[in-house]
């Protein structure tokens, strides 16, 4: 992923720096980039300090590319840079003051958007929706981190009426921090599950961290998920809205099914056709129409929107290869997202055999083999036809299924894709699942492309 963002207001960008560092620069900054491999002439390079690279190591690198700039933390002893040198205690920080500056200039509402799943695909919805009657800047990709965040603030520009921002967080303090940068004036937190454990440590410490989002928005708006326990528990000081599963929310809706199995909703007395089997992308239209209906968007729009909206590569996102269906649900994996997807598949109707192809769930920490094996037992009650797992982490899935008439293991890619080109039939459908780590994508792309 690209890290880096252009910059249309160079002037005002100038003088926030100055503000923050005591430093006027020189010469106009035309983008942002913290990847010495991005940078572009006129560039603002942040030299980062990680747990594998130095950024400070680039220099000279950024300085041939003709970069205007550098946020740096360390002091370059080489006299031959032509680079203008800004020398800060910490750059990630100065970064964050530097976006939440630019923040500041533009007074249009921020949607802050956090959860354990469905993040990025939510706010693509809510973008898709909005962006008929807004002008509407969004976060691109999953920008969402303490590096990421910042960047994405500074594409909002004069003509702006609202931000949608998504925020990740991989530990404690990570939403806080978030939020100091962004100044979110609404927030929907869309659930709360045991992903990333391993940052964690517990499922309170992942409420905890959750839960900053609304407790920052004493003077906001939080749109609550009433049909999720732990979402709902989080205490809110300022004005909230309500959607879920249940007769008690501003936004109740119910579930029903058309002739051809697609899932209509109703939505405080609304129906919504969806086209969709995808009971997390309902979920994730019952939270869009809260924000969407709240901001003004007419339910007739909400309708047209929905159904005009086509979900981003890797999640659930349903292809064609002759005969056979494929559900690329490539882009990352925790135990609930699995579950969801897993039953996203069983809902398909016609002949052919369901088959879960299966990648570890990375960053569960001690939890992981018990979060592998439940979906292992998830496995068995669900009656797949074939189970083809692959990593370290899965052989604890593939030990306790039982019931499933294939359920096969690798350990290498190569071994997995030959396997199922010779194994795959007419009419099969086929879930692929897993972390990013694993790099299921090249998976698909191995067995239908090569």
């Amino acid at each position: 992923m690209a890290v880096r963002i252009s910059i249309n207001n160079s002037e005002k960008l100038s003088k926030i720096i100055k503000e923050i560092t005591g430093v006027r620069l020189t010469s106009p900054i035309t983008g942002i980039t913290t990847d010495s491999r991005d940078c572009e002439p006129g560039d603002l390079y942040i030299a980062l300090l990680g747990d594998r690279s130095n950024g400070h190591h680039y220099l000279q690198d950024v300085d041939a590319m003709d970069a205007s700039a550098a946020l740096i933390s360390e002091k370059n002893s080489n006299q031959k840079l032509n680079l203008h040198q800004i020398i800060v205690e910490d750059t990630r920080k100065a970064l964050g003051l530097i976006a939440n500056n630019w923040r500041n200039i533009f007074n249009i509402p921020v949607i802050a958007i956090t959860g354990s799943n469905g993040k990025t695909s939510t706010k693509e919805l809510l973008y898709h929706v909005l962006k008929d009657k807004y002008n509407v800047h969004a976060t691109e990709g999953n920008y969402n981190t303490s590096i990421g965040l910042p960047l994405s603030l500074f594409g909002i520009n004069k003509n702006h009426d609202i931000s949608i921002i998504e925020m990740g967080a991989n530990q404690p303090g990570d939403i806080k921090y978030l939020c100091k940068i962004a100044e979110p004036t609404h927030g929907l937190i869309t659930n709360i599950s045991s992903s990333h454990l391993e940052g964690f440590q517990s499922i309170e410490n992942i409420v905890e961290t959750k839960g900053a989002l609304f407790h920052y928005l004493e003077n906001g708006i939080s749109f609550i998920n009433y049909a999720d326990e732990r979402v709902k528990s989080i205490n809110n000081s300022g004005d909230k809205v309500t959607y879920g599963l249940n007769a008690e929310c501003d936004f109740p809706a119910d579930i029903h099914h058309d002739d051809d199995g697609s899932i209509l909703l109703t939505i405080d007395a609304q129906e919504i056709k969806t086209k969709s089997k995808n009971l997390s992308f309902v979920k994730n239209i019952i939270a869009v129409s809260a924000v969407s209906v709240t901001l003004e968007i007419e339910w007739e729009l909400l309708q047209e929107r929905i159904l005009t909206f086509k979900p981003p590569k890797g999640r659930c996102k349903v292809l064609t290869y002759n005969s056979i269906t494929i559900i690329d649900d490539t882009y990352n994996a925790n135990l609930e997202s699995c579950v969801a997807a897993i039953d996203y598949l069983m809902a398909f109707t016609g002949s052919g055999r369901k088959i879960l192809v299966l990648g570890d769930m990375l960053e569960l920490g001690v939890a992981s083999t018990q979060q592998h094996e439940k979906l292992g037992s998830k496995c068995s009650e669900a009656n797949l036809d074939a189970v083809f797992t692959i990593g370290k982490e899965t052989m604890s899935t593939q030990s306790v299924i039982n019931g499933v008439p294939i359920n096969l293991h690798y350990h290498n890619s190569d071994d997995l894709i030959s396997s199922l080109k010779s194994q795959l039939k007419d009419n099969d459908k086929v879930l692929f699942k897993g972390s990013r780590g694993m790099k299921m994508e090249k998976i698909i792309s191995g067995v239908f492309e090569a």
